[in-house]
């Protein structure tokens, strides 16, 4: 099996910028049109790298910051927060690009990260030019959520909002490199594609606050998942912005089915199943994602250029 292509062990190429209440570190690379490349979890910027470099080379520049609470913008989040939802990440971003003196720019978001690039979307669409997501929570869902194969699934969201969850998986780096190879492992296609950098991982999520800043994720969105599985779909205006969703075909976390609902929510809209990938299709194949990607963003950026 080829595997994805990382750097070097040791290797830490991301840049700090204060971005007001907090300095966030992130990735960039390359030159070009600009790209926001947003994880998911348990994910951090690094997810992004295979990818990035297939961008770069193709005439794109690539910005892949560490989500609040995550990778080297942690900040000790040692105790729940229900403070942290998308539209406090995207906050997070807008200050971000704006540090950066970034214009308009195209999003690419997974999992956690299509939920901020929605947020993104519906706050300063004149800013956006298009958006890329792979595996994408959206409005849609509504009871899916509360099926019992998929609470089955699932049952992570009500367990990270325990106030002793992250100090039990923390509690060595043992019991952290154990459960994160679970869902590294069970949500992909083909298990075993993160064995060669797990140890990042590991690495990332044992620091200080790391797994709470992440778990205060499903801290943040329970009572709308649990309004959800209650009352159905939420009402939204569609995003107008050009979007193409790409779902892993062999997602177990995010069933790729969900992505019926999304013309509901997207009114100009491009969807399909990601064949022979599960939830992570950005690292399980990244030849493929960053084809699709760059196809996808040159059109649209081409199409505010003249000389297209």
């Amino acid at each position: 099996m080829t595997l994805p292509a990382s750097p070097p062990a040791g290797a830490d190429r991301r840049k700090s910028i204060d971005c007001g209440d907090r300095m966030l570190a992130r990735l960039d690379q390359g030159a070009g049109d600009p790209i926001l490349l947003l994880h998911g979890w348990p994910e951090f910027s690094g997810v992004w790298e295979p990818v990035m470099a297939r961008l770069a080379d193709g005439g794109f520049r690539t910005i892949a910051p560490d989500l609040r609470g995550f990778g080297a913008s942690g900040a000790a989040d040692t105790a729940p927060s229900s403070e942290v939802g998308e539209d406090v990440h995207a906050r997070d971003m807008w200050r971000l690009v704006d540090a950066l003196g970034i214009g308009r720019f195209g999003i690419v978001g997974h999992d956690l990260g299509a939920v901020i690039g929605q947020a993104m979307a519906r706050q300063m669409p004149d800013r956006i030019v298009g958006l890329f997501f792979f595996d994408c929570p959206h409005g849609g869902i509504g009871k899916r959520w509360g099926e019992p194969a998929q609470i089955h699934e699932n049952w992570h969201f009500d367990f990270h909002q325990m106030p002793w969850a992250a100090d039990l998986i923390g509690s060595s780096r043992e019991t952290c490199r154990t459960y994160l190879a679970h869902f590294l492992d069970h949500w992909a296609e083909r298990p075993g594609v993160f064995d060669h950098v797990l140890d990042r991982w590991v690495d990332e999520y044992i620091k200080p606050g790391n797994l709470q800043g992440g778990f205060n994720w499903y801290v943040s969105r329970g009572p709308a998942r649990a309004k959800a599985m209650c009352d159905g779909p939420a009402a939204a205006t569609p995003i107008a912005t050009p979007t193409c969703v790409r779902w892993g075909a062999a997602d177990r976390a995010l069933p790729a089915a969900w992505g019926e609902t999304l013309p509901g929510y997207f009114s100009d809209l491009d969807f399909a199943a990601f064949p022979e990938a599960g939830h992570f299709p950005h690292f399980e194949r990244p030849d493929e994602a960053a084809a699709m990607i760059a196809d996808f963003f040159s059109r649209h950026f081409c199409e505010e250029a003249p000389q297209c």
